[in-house]
């Protein structure tokens, strides 16, 4: 897979434990030496910001799109390759889906899990087949994982829509699962309601 623009969801705080912002630094690091656009929420606090300055610090690409109510001048980074402002936060999801090869999920609050878990859905239902990957930094998304297993077991999820979620603990194991993702098979009962 030719993974050129990747949204990333994180956090617009930094967390309290320095290995989320290093960790930020090196996926953007990662990013701009393999010529790969980041696509995220166009903020320039917290880990946002710090994995677009690691872009922009070695000369690579960042879109950010953010909506009118988050737009204020003391959030919106000011030196993005692009700015795009959305109406409103669903608009702003469905112009990262549009412009995007693939999904990261790394630490953040209810917004990152909101947007992890609305891409997941994406891809469960084959509207969209695009990687969704989670860097999981030291275990922080540890019990989120225990709680998906959970689902598979209850039978409320299914696991081959479990196995959909890429997950690796450093930047390099990621992206090559991601490089190599192939999406699951459409089963004819989601592609009749779906379609």
């Amino acid at each position: 897979m030719n993974l050129r623009k990747v949204v990333v969801f994180c956090g617009a705080s930094m967390g309290f434990r320095k290995v989320y912002q290093e960790k930020a630094v090196e996926l953007g690091a990662y990013f701009a030496k393999n010529n790969i656009e980041l696509i995220y929420g166009a903020g320039k606090i917290g880990l946002m910001g710090a994995i677009a300055d690691a872009v922009l610090e070695k000369k690579g690409k960042v879109i950010g799109i953010i909506p009118e109510l988050l737009s204020k001048e003391e959030v919106l980074h000011p030196n993005l390759s692009t700015t795009i402002i959305t109406k409103t936060m669903s608009e702003r999801k469905l112009k990262m889906s549009k412009l995007t090869d693939a999904y990261i999920t790394m630490p953040g609050g209810f917004g990152t899990l909101d947007e992890l878990f609305e891409v997941l859905t994406l891809q469960q239902l084959y509207i969209e087949k695009k990687p969704v990957g989670l860097l999981n930094i030291e275990g922080y998304f540890n019990a989120v994982l225990q709680q998906l297993d959970v689902m598979v077991k209850e039978g409320l999820l299914k696991q081959k829509n479990r196995d959909m979620l890429i997950v690796a603990d450093n930047v390099e194991d990621l992206m090559k699962q991601m490089v190599t993702y192939k999406s699951p098979k459409e089963s004819s009962i989601i592609n009749k309601v779906v379609k």
